[in-house]
């Protein structure tokens, strides 16, 4: 019988102190669970903590890109080895996987990927996944760790894609926090506050962007906290944090990996009357558009977003965001194909 997929993203703050030292007593508990978990689950690993490790190191650090990117660069390895030595205690072998987004929006590239995680659970060897900040061409900020985790959750078909923060859970008005949550709506969204830690870069309102796009796609997420010894074990079990019911999906293979690469730096605005005959599993035109957003060429995948402002699906772009501005209000261009659109 094939394991599940389980996709754990540990957050900076989760795992390191206020001056961005990893805390090794929680890679050694993380370890111990882990080790548990993988007897069920082929488990991804996503770990932020490399730019909160390396800084230190830099004189004057500011935290511009070029700063970040040279603190991911020391970082990385001596994160690496910490996992390596309390992995190793439990007979496990760690991986490092540096991820960057040409990974998921090349399909050649991303079957590539997925056919070497796969020869990793083969043999019993856990990947630590991060990105690759060294050489991304594309600012931090578009791209956190809850980003990367929810791609491969949804690029591998995970049964369940858990976010570690510092915050525990998803709190209502009265700071306890929500056990369950059917659908992420407007009272969700309200709860959320747009505070984040000094050393991540997310926040709830980017894990609840992810978490919308995973639940949406068949995937049950869980947003928990790593205070206690098997924290990760009794999130599972519906005893901490905040559960995400998975919504139902019949996506094929195919529209999954369209899916995975649809947090993107292009989109296009689309009106009411589109949405509907994207609902409809019809073409998108160019006479449905209004607008825009961002750089894309021909072949991409972007984001659908409605006029409330809500990414409503993915798309293979069928012309660049140039040709589209060209041919907005014109009724028979196609700017999609029905094929390769996914609405959530």
């Amino acid at each position: 019988m094939l394991k599940k997929v389980l996709v754990i993203k540990l957050g900076t703050a989760v795992i390191t102190d206020g001056e961005g030292r990893i805390d090794q007593s929680v890679i050694k508990n993380i370890a111990a669970q882990i080790a548990i978990l993988g007897k069920t689950y082929n488990i991804v690993l996503v770990s932020s903590g490399a730019v909160g490790s390396g800084k230190s190191f830099f004189k004057k650090y500011k935290g511009t890109l070029t700063e970040r990117k040279a603190a991911a660069a020391v970082g990385n390895p001596m994160l690496i080895q910490l996992y390596h030595q309390y992995f190793s205690a439990h007979g496990i072998t760690v991986a490092q996987a540096l991820c960057e987004r040409h990974h998921f929006s090349n399909r050649k590239q991303f079957l590539q990927l997925k056919e070497t995680f796969g020869e990793f659970w083969q043999n019993d060897i856990l990947p630590v996944v991060n990105e690759n900040d060294l050489v991304s061409n594309i600012e931090l900020k578009f791209s956190d760790n809850d980003e990367l985790a929810t791609l491969i959750a949804i690029g591998f078909d995970a049964d369940t894609l858990i976010l570690c923060t510092s915050a525990g859970g998803l709190m209502d008005a009265e700071k306890n926090i929500i056990p369950t949550v059917q659908k992420i709506d407007a009272a969700i969204l309200g709860y959320v506050t747009k505070t984040k830690s000094s050393l991540g870069l997310g926040g709830m309102l980017s894990k609840l962007t992810s978490t919308r796009l995973a639940a949406s796609l068949g995937i049950s997420v869980i947003i928990c906290g790593l205070s206690g010894k098997d924290t990760l074990i009794s999130a599972l079990q519906g005893k901490s944090g905040t559960t995400f019911t998975a919504q139902a999906s019949n996506l094929k293979a195919r529209q999954k990996w369209l899916a995975s690469g649809s947090i993107t730096i292009g989109g296009v605005y689309i009106d009411k009357g589109a949405e509907k005959a994207l609902h409809a599993r019809k073409s998108l035109l160019t006479v449905g558009i209004k607008k825009v957003k961002g750089s894309f060429v021909a072949g991409e995948v972007i984001q659908l977003i409605d006029e409330e402002e809500t990414i409503v699906g993915v798309a293979k772009a069928k012309l660049s965001g140039t040709e589209i501005s060209k041919q907005i209000a014109h009724k028979n261009i196609i700017a999609a194909h029905a094929d390769d659109i996914v609405i959530f």
